[in-house]
């Protein structure tokens, strides 16, 4: 019989063993090995079978353990030791407060806004890179101390969980999750009810949303869960599934997360007393709402216009963009905004954000094509502040939305860059960071610095513990690929093969990620022949670890997965090459903690970032990959291999033959040779290869880094802007608001009249002096409202500047040609050189004069 409603009961724990309720729900124990190892104390093989999960193993040991262990001081020691560690950790001065006291301006508080979030298996809301680069934004935060609130949705089937058929195709399942058995608490008001967010929807419903915390060491996370009584089924239904459904149920999930994640946060900082945020960080534009609900609320509670209330969001709001290719965005159909935005009875005003005009709504997404709505370019419109996730990254950003910016070159456009960043606690294996405690003691590696003092540890050392951690890969994939052949329709029987599946010592390869085209998941494959000699070679083998999931509605990747299968399968490879269905967190702590090599081969440049790879090298793993993500700027010969790109070809055949021909090369040749070449036993090429990997590349791929960046980049300058702006009344804001009208509406009277040159020798050099001499007609402008300059660099063949620098002019008085400006500059450069002046629009609370997308020019 199947039951009618699943729900969770938990232990009820004896009174000396109350602190383990404490540390269970507390997710800091995900990245706490002591912690785990306390919970492992308890039944070990418990432990395993609950994979890991503290509340579900306190719900499964039996009471009779339980009271025993109430009745073991040495167990009630390390629990109480373990108790104050995490009370004390929630509490003392980190780096954030230190830097507050050191006189740093910094927020009081940060509104970290994802669609997804990878803090744990155990809580699996998440379905790839951009949810654990969300969960190890919030875990570094807490290492650091930041007053950063994070807000998603709470979805009660999670992402899909992943098998394979005995045809090797993807197949799916929705697992039901029960929150009363996820470490989450609900969020209630001072009676005890739980609080309830209201978000109108069409037809004068109301969609509402009760708010789970989960508590991420000093991060509170909040998660909206529609799935209650008070709504219809319909509406029940928006947070069932992460990116499940049409492009309707897609808007309304959007809609609940930023604008009812707002209001959850405005809750949240309510019942406990809190400062709100001053800075609100858009992780992608999927919650670009969250702007518009902010507006929202300063034209109807402090009786702002739309654009004064626009310039204050602005201020203190940053997006961050992931995505490379435009694909990748979301862009939904104007008449659907119109749908859920519009007012039933025919005003101007939004009916979901009241005091809002439909068309300032839509103008925010508003693209090339009116039709469609674009979340990234309303998270730039919204965002004073916007980056990309790796220098590369960056200049992709740059170039993919100068559109927004026309008349700049792309390299002006107003998105910086931060490198993503991994969380060393969670993601190092324990072994390392025992080592690292050993060599830098654990309360400096709490915060991960230091971890660059691992290359100090002997060879042999090193060499020992990738054999062990290559060791403890080898028996989970015997397990899984065990497990995964019985799913299949594989009998008992057939299975003996499946003890023999890899080698402990043979050199090992690991590919896991999700599987759109563009990460070609099957470039391995591109010579099959080639591959298998290389699996079966007698003296250098390699093996070959490969998961992922597809997109259940992508075809065309469970077709690559299933290529993949088809090949694993082959009686003569299978114990050489495996696919793992599955992929979560669980398993790719075991793929980074063994693999010796991790591949990447995406199509440069559209991985943004691709994080997986710095998990590897933490535990000094070597990455062998395509120069795209983070890999572009961080690879410098020593720490791994860099995959060639057939940059040009325009083939993409031809493109994938040579760059999988590449691939082969330099595993033969370069990879293989330094693995199996060995002096007393140890690689002593490679070994020194890891040693400049944890040295030089440990510091920079931890996600501690980035959030430093974040703050100090970002957040800092953000909340600096926004109490400039929302000061005195908020009269900054206003006077923003007042100033753009003012230029946006007579910016087409400005022009650059004439532009005059002297000084300059007939035969110019390098340093020599040129005065130029600007006349602009700024119309009902003030030459204070404006920035003139001059423009430098070379020329070439069709008379465009390139290699510029700008100088900026000199107001220089009146004339009857207009106002007059002037600069003395030295040539800074050789050869074909030019220039040209320009005007831009100038206010001090602008971020820079490229802000506002304006720009004037003597041809323009």
């Amino acid at each position: 019989m199947k039951a009618l409603r699943r729900f969770t009961v938990r232990a009820h724990l004896p009174e000396r063993l109350n602190a383990l309720a404490e540390l269970s729900t507390n997710l800091r124990w995900s990245w706490h090995s002591p912690t785990q190892q306390l919970f492992e104390e308890i039944d070990p093989l418990l432990w395993g079978e609950t994979e890991r999960d503290p509340i579900g193993l306190l719900g499964a040991v039996p009471p009779g353990r339980l009271e025993s262990l109430a009745a073991d001081s040495g167990f009630v020691e390390r629990l109480d030791a373990l108790a104050a560690d995490l009370r004390d950790y929630l509490t003392r001065p980190l780096w954030y407060q230190i830097q507050q006291e050191a006189g740093r301006s910094l927020p009081a508080g940060i509104g970290y806004f994802s669609m997804e979030f990878g803090v744990s298996e155990v809580l699996p809301n998440y379905s790839g890179g951009l949810g654990i680069l969300a969960g190890d934004h919030l875990k570094a935060a807490s290492d650091l101390g930041l007053p950063l609130i994070g807000v998603g949705l709470l979805y009660r089937s999670g992402y899909f969980r992943q098998s394979l058929t005995a045809e090797g195709w993807q197949a799916e399942r929705y697992p039901s999750l029960d929150p009363q058995g996820l470490p989450l608490r609900l969020l209630t008001d001072s009676g005890g009810a739980p609080v309830l967010i209201h978000v109108s929807m069409p037809g004068s419903r109301v969609l509402r949303a009760r708010v789970w915390i989960a508590q991420v060491g000093r991060v509170p996370l909040l998660l909206l869960d529609s799935d209650i009584p008070d709504n219809d089924p319909e509406l029940r239904g928006v947070t069932d599934r992460l990116y499940g459904g049409d492009q309707d149920h897609r808007i309304k999930q959007e809609i609940l997360a930023g604008i009812g994640g707002v209001r959850a946060i405005r809750a949240y900082t309510h019942e406990h007393g809190l400062p709100d945020p001053e800075v609100f960080h858009m992780n992608e534009g999927h919650a670009g709402f969250l702007g518009a609900e902010r507006i929202r609320e300063l034209v109807t509670t402090q009786g702002l216009d739309f654009d004064a209330a626009l310039a204050s969001v602005r201020s203190g709001t940053v997006f961050t963009t992931h995505t490379p290719v435009p694909a990748g965005i979301d862009r939904f159909p104007a008449d659907l905004v119109r749908h859920y935005f519009g007012s039933t009875d025919g005003s101007p005003d939004s009916a979901l954000l009241p005091g809002l005009p439909m068309e300032r709504v839509l103008a925010l997404g508003a693209e090339g094509d009116r039709s469609v709505f674009n979340m990234a370019h309303m998270g730039l419109r919204l965002g004073q502040r916007a980056n990309g996730v790796s220098k590369l990254h960056g200049i992709v950003s740059r170039e993919m939305f100068s559109d927004l910016w026309r008349g700049f070159d792309a390299t002006e456009v107003p998105i910086g860059s931060v490198t993503n960043g991994v969380h060393a606690p969670t993601w190092a294996a324990r072994e390392w960071m025992d080592l690292a405690h050993e060599v830098v003691g654990a309360q400096a590696l709490e915060e991960a610095r230091g971890w660059e003092q691992l290359h100090t540890v002997p060879a042999a050392t090193l060499w020992a513990t990738r054999n062990e951690l290559r060791g403890q890969l080898v028996g989970e994939v015997r397990r899984r690929v065990r497990r995964s052949s019985l799913e299949r329709g594989f009998s008992e029987a057939e299975l003996g093969w499946t003890a023999g599946v890899f080698d402990p010592n043979v050199l090992t390869v690991g590919f896991a990620r999700r599987v759109p085209t563009y990460k070609r998941l099957t470039l391995m494959l591109r010579e099959p022949e080639r591959l298998k000699r290389l699996l079966l070679d007698p003296e250098r083998p390699v093996q070959l670890v490969v998961a992922g999931k597809s997109h259940p509605a992508d075809d065309g990747g469970k077709a690559l997965i299933q290529q993949i299968v088809r090949f694993a399968d082959e009686a003569d490879v299978r114990h050489r090459i495996v696919f793992l269905p599955d992929y979560d967190m669980s398993m790719a702590r075991y793929l980074y903690w063994g693999c010796d090599v991790w591949l990447n081969n995406p199509l440069r440049p559209l991985e943004a970032c691709g994080t997986s790879g710095m998990k590897s090298a933490l535990n000094g793993g070597l990455n062998l990959s395509i120069r795209d993500g983070w890999w572009d700027e961080m690879y410098d010969g020593e720490n791994g291999w860099a995959i060639p790109t057939a940059d040009g070809v325009t083939d993409e055949n031809r493109r994938d033959d040579l760059e999988a021909a590449a691939l082969y090369e330099l595993l033969e040749q370069s990879v293989l040779p330094k693995f199996y070449d060995r002096t007393d036993g140890v690689p002593t090429r490679w070994i020194e290869m890891v040693r400049h990997t944890l040295e030089h590349l440990g510091p920079k791929v931890l996600a501690s880094r980035m959030v430093r960046d974040y703050t100090l980049g970002y957040y800092a300058p953000a909340a600096e802007a926004a109490r400039a702006a929302n000061a005195d009344g908020y009269a900054g804001a206003k006077d923003v608001a007042v100033y753009r009208r003012r230029v946006e509406d007579t910016w087409h009277s400005v022009e650059i009249v004439q532009v005059d040159s002297e000084g300059l020798p007939d035969t110019p050099v390098i340093g020599a002096k040129l005065t130029l001499r600007a006349y602009v007609r700024l119309g009902e402008l003030a030459p204070s409202d404006v920035v003139v300059q001059a423009v430098l660099g070379r020329v070439d063949e069709n008379e465009n500047l390139t290699d510029v620098r700008t100088v900026t002019m000199s107001h220089a008085g009146t004339d009857s040609l207009g106002e007059v400006f002037l600069t003395d500059t030295a040539l800074p450069i050789s050869g074909a050189v030019g220039y040209t002046v320009r005007v831009l629009p100038h206010h001090e609370l602008l971020v820079g004069d490229a802000e506002l997308g304006l720009v004037r020019t003597p041809n323009a």
